[in-house]
């Protein structure tokens, strides 16, 4: 009988997860209720930052994010072309320009030199910087928050993967070096609310920004409102926002899944260093570690021949191994090919892209299932 197919990434939910939605259903309130502060103030508390502000997905919140630091028509925001498209996405639907800047060799995090050497020469400077932290390993923020300084750009980090680890002691999410950090709830990722996401910020002021952003552009506080209340039920629409908000279902999961979020980092770490042990003999070549990094560990990758990648991964999937890849580079795909950019414009990132395989990483994996995983590899590499 066949071994039960392997996915690269699933998520973890208990008996005390399911209550916890269940006395939400029960309540009083599905949405816009106590819920929602309780999951922001635990993220935001957890990463060490002032502000979280929960929204419906992680796309949502790179939106507001890019929206509250003023984005919009006639302005650039550089991110790298190793990500989901929605890094980029985000500045797009502001009206802004999107640029890349290639990745590390060894990380595939965007590179700091390649991002210094393009300041140095860009005919108009970035607004906004938004670095990804690549399958949970930080960026060098520190490296990036003083070109910011310097070239007098903002900065929002894409740690969609990376809640859970930090960069020189310092937990990502608490935005010791950017405006704003950006986090994704999806089922793939460290803990997850269904579909999810939240900022974290320091700043009060673009902390109403987003809030207020999430809730169509209204307002209730009557200090911000531009002409005086008619009484308790008022309410001003002092801008055009979105409904992104999350519902208190939503919360009720991530609240829950936040009492073992350290459990779930831990077991991931076990995981990429059983991988590590295990894949040494092989020629394969998982991601380069920044020493001064401690990864999330949403994602193990390994580099493979290119000229065998594919033959590679079917041979993996016929045996229930459901590896993928991440990511296609965002200035590949068509639609952003139609905005000028080219195969070769970012050579490290299609050279990651044409030997990557993501290999199956969640915390309900046993030791066994990394040994399956090596033993179809063998086979695959023959």
């Amino acid at each position: 009988m066949p071994e039960p197919f392997l996915p690269y990434g699933r998520q973890s939910i208990t008996d005390a997860d399911i209550q916890a939605v269940v006395e939400v259903l029960r309540s009083d309130f599905l949405t816009q209720g106590p819920a929602i502060p309780k999951f922001e103030s635990a993220v935001a508390s957890y990463c060490g930052a002032k502000h979280g502000i929960a929204m419906c997905n992680g796309t949502a919140v790179l939106h507001a994010a890019m929206k509250a630091l003023g984005v919009g028509h006639g302005d650039t925001v550089w991110t790298s072309p190793i990500t989901f498209v929605a890094s980029a996405n985000a500045a797009r639907y502001c009206g802004a320009k999107v640029d890349f800047v290639d990745v590390d060799p060894g990380t595939i995090n965007l590179s700091a030199d390649a991002l210094e050497a393009k300041l140095s020469t860009a005919e108009q400077l970035p607004k906004v910087v938004v670095p990804v932290h690549f399958a949970g390993q930080s960026c060098d923020m520190p490296r990036i928050h003083a070109l910011g300084q310097k070239y007098g750009f903002k900065i929002v980090e894409d740690a969609a993967h990376a809640l859970g680890g930090s960069y020189l002691d310092q937990k990502v999410g608490g935005c010791r070096w950017s405006d704003a950090v950006t986090h994704s709830f999806h089922p793939v990722k460290i803990i997850t609310t269904g579909e999810g996401g939240m900022i974290t910020t320091n700043d009060d002021e673009l902390a109403w920004r987003m809030a207020t952003f999430r809730t169509h552009g209204i307002t209730r506080d009557e200090k911000r409102m531009v002409s005086e209340s008619d009484g308790p039920w008022y309410y001003q629409q002092i801008e055009l926002g979105y409904n992104y908000r999350m519902t208190d279902i939503q919360a009720a999961l991530g609240l829950s899944q936040m009492s073992r979020l350290e459990h779930f980092a831990a077991r991931r770490r076990e995981l990429a260093a059983l991988y590590d042990r295990a894949l040494a003999g092989l020629p394969v070549r998982p991601l380069k570690r920044d020493p001064q990094s401690i990864s999330g560990w949403h994602l193990y990758m390994i580099r493979v021949d290119a000229a065998h990648r594919r033959q590679i991964f079917d041979g993996l999937r016929a045996q229930g191994i459901g590896v993928n890849v991440h990511y296609i580079p965002v200035h590949l795909q068509p639609d952003y090919q139609k905005l000028g950019f080219v195969s070769g414009m970012f050579p490290e990132a299609e050279k990651y892209y044409s030997e990557a395989i993501t290999l199956p990483l969640f915390p309900g994996m046993t030791d066994d299932d990394v040994l399956r995983v090596k033993q179809a590899l063998e086979k695959c590499l023959v």
